[in-house]
């Protein structure tokens, strides 16, 4: 099943594919070579399909037109389920291989490899909607705090950890300003969001405080190897930071301030629930974070409600009974 992709000589010592490993191959060779994918996506939808023939050989299909919806739904209870080889998966890997069968069927009907498309309507497990991760106002506090010396690349550090949680910008949106998307008398930045979209947004004193303190005490020390470049922030050539680096910068402070598993979304999680739990209304945060959808910014409004439902739990003395 590992040469589903790879064209062989015959072999008499290798037993010959079945019609449908051949088609299975055929499939994953166009995904290579005409869709482009990646050689790690590419091992995942050889991985789920191989377990794919693996059930469909054992319910007697030699080819992908002899497949029934009814076996399409017996490989998705097996992914849930689990058997003596496999360990049970979640709603969202189940999800991954149950869209990577819907394709492989999509393109033998288009192809005349099968007279139909058994998969058309068997709908993927929805995974658990998972709650963003967001760390307490002393938690964030106490990252910016030990965020960075007063040498140039401290000041550099900690403008852009004020900066990510001041305004709630995505790491790209960060790293991607120049120095003239600034307005710190006005107290405001213009971030260009997804698909090409800007938004101005403020970005608190503490951020204009640091940033200004990075311009001012560091910037021009960075940017000495590196003249002409318009990034706001600069690595140590004086280039532009990359998304890499940034983490990097991030995951120091974390460390210092004891933080596990902290990222630069955390931060953007943060801002959006901090702003809730304050009482800002959810299309203006909708609006600063840059969704495009309100539904999408309506997710921190349920982590709120949960910290609601902690405290409670833990102060009310009627709440445990």
């Amino acid at each position: 099943m590992d040469s589903f992709p790879q064209a062989a000589e015959p072999d008499a010592r290798v037993p010959a594919r079945s019609a449908l490993e051949s088609a299975v191959g055929t499939y994953l060779g166009h995904l290579a070579v005409e869709r482009g994918l990646a050689a790690n996506t590419l091992s995942s939808y050889r991985r789920d399909l191989r377990r794919y023939v693996q059930v469909l050989s054992g319910r007697g299909r030699e080819s992908i037109g002899q497949v029934s919806r009814d076996d399409v739904l017996a490989f998705l209870v097996g992914l849930r389920e689990g058997d003596e080889e496999h360990p049970p998966l979640s709603a969202g890997s189940a999800a991954r291989a149950v869209v990577t069968v819907r394709g492989l069927h999509r393109f033998a009907l288009r192809e005349g490899l099968a007279p139909s498309d058994p998969a058309h309507d068997v709908r993927p497990p929805t995974p658990p909607r998972r709650l963003p991760k967001a760390i307490s106002v002393g938690e964030v506090e106490r990252l910016l705090a030990l965020a960075g010396d007063e040498g140039p690349r401290g000041l550099r550090d900690r403008a852009l950890l004020e900066l990510l949680y001041g305004c709630g910008a995505r790491i790209s949106e960060a790293v991607g300003l120049d120095v003239d998307d600034l307005d710190l008398a006005g107290g405001v930045v213009r971030v260009s969001g997804k698909g090409g979209k800007d938004r101005v947004v403020p970005i608190g004193g503490y951020a204009s405080r640091a940033v200004e303190a990075y311009l001012v005490r560091a910037r021009p020390e960075l940017v000495r190897a590196g003249r002409g470049v318009p990034a706001l922030f600069l690595n140590a050539r004086g280039g532009r930071l990359s998304r890499q680096g940034a983490w990097m910068v991030l995951g120091a402070a974390a460390d210092r301030a004891g933080l596990s598993d902290v990222s630069p979304h955390t931060l953007r999680h943060s801002f959006a629930t901090h702003l809730l739990d304050g009482g800002a209304d959810v299309r203006v945060v909708q609006e600063l974070l840059g969704h495009a959808s309100v539904t999408t910014t309506q997710v921190y409004t349920l982590v709120t409600v949960q910290l609601l439902r902690e405290v409670y739990a833990t102060s009310h003395p009627r709440a445990l009974g």
